[in-house]
């Protein structure tokens, strides 16, 4: 069991280092764009396309570790007033909800994929999958932390962060 939870937390590492890295590529990317068409009037052909496959990533990979995080849309507010056990049925259909978003990513996510990989970029020549393959790696992640936290496995990496700012 703790080669597994060892495997599933580097694989989480890697995912949370990877949308981190896609943030300060991009601030780097735009800031030398923008000083360049600034100071020389130039900018590189490829900046745009991939600062925005960059945010896309970078904006999924953070919707799935906002899930891990448990920072997802709930009903706390509405919920505090009620009894355990009304709360606890609650949180299952949230959690289910949360499934079945996830599930609806993964379907969707790689139909479009696959539908837009015959379709490039121009600046870059990329395929146009690129923007859209995240969406099922992110259905995958949400699946796999709604269903820990459904067994009782606390997903939370980092302690102190919640929703609304308290």
């Amino acid at each position: 069991m703790k080669i597994i939870t060892r495997i599933l937390l580097s694989i989480d590492s890697f995912f949370e280092n990877f949308a981190q890295a896609s943030l300060l590529t991009m601030i780097l990317i735009v800031t030398v764009q923008v000083i360049t068409r600034k100071l020389f009037n130039y900018v590189f052909h490829w900046s745009e396309e991939i600062t925005m496959v960059l945010l896309i990533w970078f904006s999924f990979m953070g919707i799935a570790i906002g899930f891990r995080e448990k920072l997802h849309l709930a009903i706390d507010s509405f919920t505090v007033k009620l009894p355990k056990s009304v709360n606890n049925v609650i949180d299952k259909l949230v959690s289910i909800g949360s499934i079945a978003f996830g599930i609806y990513l993964i379907k969707y996510g790689w139909d479009f994929a696959v539908l837009m990989n015959s379709s490039t970029l121009p600046a870059t020549k990329l395929p146009n999958s690129v923007f859209y393959a995240v969406m099922p790696l992110t259905g995958v992640m949400i699946c796999v932390y709604t269903i820990l936290q459904l067994f009782g496995v606390n997903t939370k990496r980092h302690h102190g962060i919640e929703e609304g700012g308290h």
